[in-house]
């Protein structure tokens, strides 16, 4: 249940689509400066409350406080802006564009995107640019993506892309974010690499709710987990307390137990 120190709250979220209840009372809280686990079998619903948080889904009941504000059912830019970013399961990006271009697309509060700030304060927009291409390449050369810049966002490997898309999120400069199975499709190579990069982030005060499922990744990770089944909050704790759990095991581990 949501407590007082919350940064993010979820209250009592009902959603159908073509007559399937996709959540039915979801109901958590993330507190700030942690790693927190959104686990659950397939069908739980935890993509669903990911959209439903971060706007793309407004047909919803239910409540959502983001660092006391309510966002339920504002549009996606007003929750991003906000301080509250996403990525997806599969990593987006523009097709036409480099990875440098890519990341340079999602500073936040850029002056030059109106013409009229533009043409009145042309110093400022060059110095915000520059500070912003700065951070891009620092961004870049951190996620070990600085030799492939000039690279079409197409032209990178399951991984790389994955890691752009933490980039992206890096760069909005996030209180936290949301993060939809990063690993999925990720060469084993990359998946180390990527979990120190999220334990980073968490470092820098960013908070983190992540869906995966990988358990070895959760338990490494995460300060905390919520289980979700059939659309409805199940159980939170330590991994290792989830993990003992007699209804966790029968639903999400597939152990039947008499």
């Amino acid at each position: 249940m949501p407590t007082t120190g919350s940064l993010l709250e979820v209250s009592d979220i009902r959603a159908s689509f073509g007559g399937v209840r996709a959540l039915d009372g979801a109901t958590f809280s993330v507190e700030a400066g942690t790693i927190t686990g959104l686990i659950g079998p397939n069908g739980a619903g935890k993509t669903t409350v990911f959209n439903c948080i971060s706007g793309l889904v407004d047909g919803f009941e239910g409540a959502v406080l983001f660092d006391g504000n309510d966002i339920a059912r504002k549009r996606p830019e007003v929750v991003s802006r906000s301080g509250l970013v996403r990525s997806f399961q599969l990593a987006r990006g523009c097709p036409r564009m480099t990875v440098f271009e890519h990341l340079m697309l999602y500073g936040p509060r850029q002056v030059g995107e109106g013409m009229v700030r533009v043409l009145t304060q042309p110093g400022l927009v060059r110095r915000q640019e520059q500070a912003l291409r700065e951070r891009a390449y620092e961004i870049a050369k951190r996620l070990r993506l600085d030799h492939v810049l000039d690279n079409l966002v197409t032209d990178l490997s399951g991984g790389q892309k994955k890691l752009l898309e933490i980039g992206r999120v890096l760069l909005s400069d996030p209180k936290m974010v949301l993060l939809d199975e990063p690993m999925a499709g990720v060469n084993p190579t990359l998946v180390g690499e990527i979990a120190d990069q999220l334990a980073i982030i968490s470092e820098s005060g960013v908070t983190i709710l992540l869906i995966e499922h990988e358990m070895e990744l959760i338990e490494r990770l995460c300060d905390d987990v919520v289980v979700m089944a059939e659309g409805k909050f199940l159980m939170r704790g330590s991994f290792d307390e989830v993990t003992a759990d007699r209804r966790v095991q029968e639903c999400y581990l597939g152990v039947h137990l008499s």
